[in-house]
């Protein structure tokens, strides 16, 4: 079966997320972006069969990124559908889910 995947960023689009080389990345990043699909489900709804959502890790001149990405067939069209609904409908802060921001401090969002 064939994958496509579409990048959603790790974080809602319109909020600022955890820095990569920020000292805790690791864990903050990997954490938000369990967070942000969590956000995405409850404004989305959960993935169909042939869709899923998944955080990504990502090599970079900096090191490693997180991002999440929705993963999908696009042979099927509920899947297809799915994928499309998240990229142009996903929540854009933390509050359009109903969620707060990760329970990071706002020093620790930005560079180290």
């Amino acid at each position: 079966m064939t994958q496509a995947k579409i990048y959603l960023g790790p974080a809602p689009c319109e909020e600022e997320p955890v820095q990569l080389g920020h000292p805790d990345y690791h864990d903050l990043g990997l954490r938000e972006c369990r967070r942000y699909i969590a956000a995405i489900r409850k404004v989305c709804g959960n993935e169909p069969d042939n869709a899923r959502l998944r955080v990504v890790k990502e090599p970079h001149d900096f090191g490693s990124f997180y991002d999440v990405i929705v993963e999908f067939d696009p042979a099927d069209p509920q899947a297809v559908a799915y994928a499309e609904k998240v990229d142009e409908h996903g929540p854009v802060t933390w509050e359009q889910a109903g969620m707060a921001a990760p329970p990071v401090p706002a020093a620790k969002r930005g560079r180290a």
